[in-house]
This record gives structure tokens, C-alpha cells and sequence, in this order.
């Protein structure tokens, strides 16, 4: 077993021996099953946070709860920010649009504790009809883009903050982190070829963000969620509700769609059609340039994200982490390009992914396919 993942697990059960008593005095006992500890979950720690775990657990009335823990001083200070993110969303006016959030049942920054109400969905997103899935992440990028930040008040609640410049020279330093990766660690088992064509389209990113970053600066200040998947959000009533508040950052108005939008070329490509061509004929040419640059920017950011997994994993693990370096690049050029991701590409991928991940992965992914 590699060591992060002996860690991760040892830290799992010091958490939960940890807290056990500390929710017992609340009337809140954790399930035996605890499926986001599992899986792959050891090596999706962001660079640069805290470890913090997540449990799910009930109260004595039988409702259901969402547990999150950190004895790390850094992954406290990240529970605590995302109490002060909830309280922004919640209080803070902006000019129009509001948010459904979770409620905090308990938080307590001295054990590094954050309990909150679990939203219980009757489907999950992509289990929703195409149409469907459509209104509902339109309806949601709408309330972000409401939500502009035009006081220092909005600056000073949130913190975290993306300008056009910073997208730019952000890619570079992920060309330094896949650089390293190509000549410790081997970026990719197609060898040389691969990583110059990842290198390559660094360039065409770096450049495009360049010559687009006055009209990038247009729609800077805009709150957004870094992490847009339906991992993070929840559909209740026909309302919904957005989880992991730490990923809040004011930033350009086009990052969550990117996000989202990159998500669905795997899961639903013909949700990301709809909401590229939603963009494209209701919005101006620079709006469609910089949901592109964009996707770009996030695509550069998730491919860095998975170099980072090549030394903390061996056999089956570390050949899915090729994988997806390999395919994300692809899409990575076709985005850059303005084409759509081949079908037969999708699905190869797909079916090397399935083969590849372990039996606790398919548990924690369960509702994604």
C-alpha cells in the first residue's frame, strides 16, 4: 500500500475516534459506511490545504447529517473560512440573486468540527432529463453572475480572489509542476511525445489568455464556485443547494461554467453542447472567447492536479492517473481548436477507466458514470 494512503486511512480513524464523543454529547452517532473516506479519496487533498475528512452521520431524530473534521491547524482554518463563507452568502446583499446553502448545526473551531444539515435529493442531477439538467445549471450560473462583488465588503468576506492576470501566469507555473512530473516521475507511459504535445498546448492557453485578457477583464469580480459538479451541489423541492463552501472565490465570470462544463464532455457531452451554444448565440463573441479560455485555464489546472498523483501511486492507480493526463489533454486541444471531443474518445477512455479503478472508487462514485 503506497504510504499516502496508509496515512490518509490512519488519519480517518484517528478523526473519527476523535469526534465519536464529541457528537455523542450532541445526540449525533456516524454511519458504519462512510463512502467519501474511500477510494481514491486519499489522493484528492488540493495542493496547498489541510487534511480535512468528511462523515456522514444522524442525529437522535433520525435526520441525516454531514461531518466535517480536522485536527490540522490548516484544515481548521479552512472550516472556519467556510463558516465565514456561509455567513457572506447568507447576509452580505449583493445586487440581485440569493443562495441556498445547508444548515451549520454546529461549528466549533477549537476541535475543528463543522456539522451540517444533509439535503436529501428524491434524484441525482444526472439521473434528470437532458432539458432538465439544462434549466437547472443555467438557472445556477445566472445567481452567480448576480452576485458581483461591488464593495469592499464582498472583497474582505470572501478572501480568495482570481484576476485576469493571475490566470495567466497561473498556467505557467503548472508547465514547472508537469515539467517536474515529465522528469522524476515519467508524465505519461506514451513517453516524450505526450508531453510535448501537454507543453505545446500550454503555450496555446498562456497565449490565448494573453491576447484576450482585456476582454477577460470585463467579467472579473464575479463570484464563483471553483468546483462545480453535481459532487457539490444538491437538488431539493426544485431548489439548489451548494456544498463545499471553501471553493467560493470571486473570480471571472465564466469559471464555474468551465468547470461544469469540462465536467459534462465525460458525463453528458450533450449538456456541454447545449451550454457552449447557449453562450455562443445569446452572449457576445467575447463572452464565447472567454468561456473557451476558461475551459482551457481549468483543463491546464486539472491535468496539473492529477501530475501531482504520479508519485503517490503505483500499479492500476498510477495507470489512471496517465489515463486521465492523456485524455484531458485531448480535450485540452480540442477546446483549444473550437471542436468537439470525438465520441470513440470519450468512451475509450471510459472503458479504461472503469477497468482501471478499484471496487471502493465505483462505491464513492456511485451516480456518475
Amino acid at each position: 500500500m503506497p504510504d499516502a494512503k496508509r496515512d490518509w486511512e490512519d488519519y480517518v480513524a484517528h478523526e473519527r475516534a476523535r469526534i465519536v464523543p464529541l457528537l455523542a454529547a450532541q445526540g449525533i452517532t456516524l454511519d458504519v459506511e462512510q463512502p467519501q473516506t474511500i477510494g481514491e479519496r486519499y489522493l484528492t487533498r488540493p495542493v496547498g490545504s489541510g487534511r480535512k475528512v468528511v462523515f456522514f452521520g444522524r442525529q437522535k431524530d433520525g435526520a441525516r447529517v454531514v461531518v466535517k473534521t480536522s485536527s490540522e491547524l490548516q484544515g481548521k482554518d479552512e472550516l472556519l473560512h467556510e463558516k465565514r463563507v456561509h455567513e457572506m452568502l447568507t447576509h452580505i446583499r449583493f445586487a440581485y440573486g440569493t443562495f441556498a446553502l445547508p444548515e451549520i448545526l454546529r461549528f466549533d473551531k477549537e476541535q475543528g468540527l463543522l456539522v451540517t444539515e444533509h439535503i436529501e435529493q428524491e434524484k441525482s442531477f444526472l439521473e434528470r432529463p437532458l432539458e432538465e439538467q439544462f434549466t437547472i445549471a443555467l438557472d445556477a450560473f445566472k445567481v452567480q453572475e448576480r452576485a458581483h462583488a461591488t464593495t469592499a465588503e464582498h472583497w474582505t468576506a470572501l478572501e480568495h480572489l482570481m484576476t485576469s492576470h493571475a490566470y495567466y501566469i497561473k498556467p505557467g507555473e503548472y508547465r514547472k509542476i508537469s515539467a517536474y512530473s515529465r522528469d522524476l516521475l515519467g508524465l505519461l507511459a506514451q513517453g516524450t511525445a505526450a508531453y510535448e504535445k501537454l507543453d505545446t498546448l500550454t503555450d496555446r492557453t498562456i497565449d490565448a489568455v494573453s491576447a484576450y485578457e482585456t476582454a477577460l477583464e470585463r467579467y472579473d469580480g464575479f463570484l464563483t464556485h471553483w468546483d462545480f459538479t453535481p459532487q457539490n451541489f444538491r437538488i431539493k423541492d426544485g431548489t439548489l443547494y451548494l456544498l463545499d463552501l471553501t471553493s467560493m472565490r470571486f473570480g471571472n465570470k465564466y469559471e464555474s461554467w468551465a468547470r461544469f462544463i469540462n465536467f459534462m464532455t465525460l458525463y453528458n457531452p450533450a449538456l456541454a453542447r447545449a451550454l457552449v451554444e447557449y453562450v455562443r448565440l445569446n452572449r457576445t463573441e467575447d463572452e464565447t472567447q472567454a468561456l473557451r479560455i476558461m475551459r482551457a485555464y481549468r483543463l491546464l489546472e486539472l491535468i496539473r492536479y492529477y501530475a501531482t498523483w504520479l508519485g503517490k501511486t503505483t500499479g492500476d492507480t498510477r495507470a489512471l492517473a496517465e489515463a486521465r493526463i492523456a485524455f484531458w489533454t485531448d480535450v485540452l486541444e480540442a477546446v483549444l481548436d473550437d471542436r468537439e471531443v470525438p465520441a470513440a474518445t470519450i468512451e475509450t477512455y471510459k472503458e479504461k477507466r472503469d477497468a482501471l479503478r478499484t471496487a471502493d472508487e465505483k462505491k464513492r462514485q456511485v451516480g456518475l458514470h
